[in-house]
């Protein structure tokens, strides 16, 4: 249930109460004297910790889906190479490399 501020204007006051949105309503209808405050609201942004984090779930399910799309930028950001792949795409990449210079 969400928290208004009100406004005594008899004894001019200011209070807090708790309450749904029809009890506020039929409240305001019945004391006259008595008028709903507009409050800022909080906002909460940028919270880090530990529930915040990605599960493991959530790791396994991007790691199988970099697995099946190993050349797409999701898969090259989020899939698990071993050594000697990395090892063979530097050798690859080099040897395009030279390849495209000779062709020029």
């Amino acid at each position: 249930m969400p928290l208004y501020t009100f406004y005594n204007k008899r004894s001019k006051k200011e209070f807090t109460e708790m309450m749904t949105i029809s009890e506020m309503e039929s409240y305001l209808k019945k004391n006259k004297h008595i008028q709903q405050r507009i409050q800022a609201i909080n906002i909460v942004g940028g919270v880090s910790g530990i529930s915040y984090r990605s599960d493991q779930g959530w790791n396994e399910v991007k790691s199988k889906i970099a697995e099946a799309h190993p050349t797409s930028p999701f898969g090259r950001a989020n899939r698990r190479r071993g050594i000697k792949e990395v090892k063979t795409e530097q050798v690859v990449k080099k040897h395009m490399d030279r390849q495209r210079g000779k062709n020029k």
